[in-house]
């Protein structure tokens, strides 16, 4: 994606962005147990731009680290190295006083509609909570009044306000989540999963509703999901990340009717197709390696037909493709992968 004069840039961009976790053990067991410190890179060096108003979504096995990454971007936890620009601010170099004026623009869709709700308040308190925390309410009567409106905006009725929690289905719960994520009026949602939890039918539902929202409100979408038919009915842009790093990424019609990577062939071969005629499958071989010693160059080779000598010591870096995508896969740029495209044009780039 390129910019041009009149074009104001990805709303949120991340660049080299990295985190590892120390999961050493305490410092007198290492020493009577020889053991040495043990760290965990969960995202390792991620480069994406999300253009505004559009839905980027991050998919991959459970462990790659694409709610790690939905935790980083809303500050939940703090980046290892790397950056998180937002409107062209770098979130990672503010201090804490100054990301107030950040935390109303962005918020946040949780996956369990039971757990990231208070049981003890009332949904009406629960809604208006971010409301009296910025000031967007003025007063106790345009308080009431907002969060009536924000209840029927998702589907509910403004007396539902009165009601805990418990009284609700998962999908209603969701419903409210979302009204409490869009009560402080944001530019940006990370949704983490935020249908995993719900049954099909009311997954619909949700998804439709966020999609209205969307359009409505102009709101920019990072997606956190596993579950592709979700992603290929959100998204606008996709990244496939493996064992913490982005290994193809583009627009999603691409990446769904032309994956490259093996790992995203693989992933998109657990698509349900009625009549198994788009091409050849093949199961998924293998399990993740172990993420705190990862295997050496390309993290995919231990699984992947396609690994050779240069794949189990050269880690790939991301290259620009035709079609807007870009690849980390010595197999694909050496034309090696079924249906390569030609690499002669290719350069090293990151998701722009």
């Amino acid at each position: 994606m390129t910019s041009n004069a009149t074009d104001p840039g990805p709303l949120v961009s991340l660049r080299g962005l990295s985190k590892t976790f120390d999961l050493s053990a305490p410092l007198l067991n290492r020493v009577i147990e020889r053991k040495d410190r043990q760290y965990l890179r969960a995202v390792d060096g991620l480069d994406i731009d999300i253009p505004r108003g559009k839905t980027f979504s991050l998919v991959g096995e459970s462990g790659c680290g694409k709610s790690t990454v939905a935790k980083l971007v809303v500050g939940l936890h703090r980046a290892s190295a790397g950056e998180i620009r937002f409107d062209g601010t770098d979130l990672t170099a503010l201090p804490a006083a100054a990301r107030g004026a950040f935390r109303k623009r962005i918020q946040m869709i949780f996956q369990d509609p039971y757990a990231s709700l208070n049981p003890r308040w009332r949904v009406r308190d629960i809604i208006a909570e971010p409301l009296r925390s910025f000031g967007i309410a003025t007063s106790r009567a345009e308080e009431r009044a907002e969060v009536g409106r924000l209840l029927e905006m998702v589907g509910l009725s403004a007396r539902d306000g009165e009601k805990f929690p418990h009284e609700f289905s998962g999908g209603q719960r969701q419903r409210i989540s979302i009204a409490r994520a869009i009560s402080s009026r944001p530019e940006f949602l990370v949704c983490d999963e935020p249908t995993s939890a719900l049954d099909v039918s009311v997954q619909s539902q949700v998804l439709n509703l966020m999609r209205d929202l969307q359009d409505e409100l102009g709101l920019t979408y990072l997606f956190i999901s596993h579950d592709l038919a979700v992603v290929d009915f959100m998204s606008d842009y996709v990244g496939v990340m493996y064992l913490g790093r982005l290994v193809e990424a583009g627009p999603a019609g691409r990446i769904f009717s032309a994956p490259e990577h093996p790992y995203t062939r693989l992933l998109m071969d657990t698509v349900p197709d009625i009549d198994m005629g788009r091409r050849d499958r093949a199961p998924v071989i293998g399990e993740v390696p172990n993420p705190i010693t990862p295997p050496p160059g390309c993290s995919f080779n231990p699984r992947c037909p396609l690994a050779d000598g240069r794949c189990r010591e050269t880690s790939p870096d991301l290259v620009a493709r035709d079609g807007g995508t870009v690849v980390a896969c010595h197999a694909v740029t050496e034309g090696r992968a079924p249906g390569s495209r030609a690499h002669g044009a290719d350069r090293q780039r990151g998701v722009a």
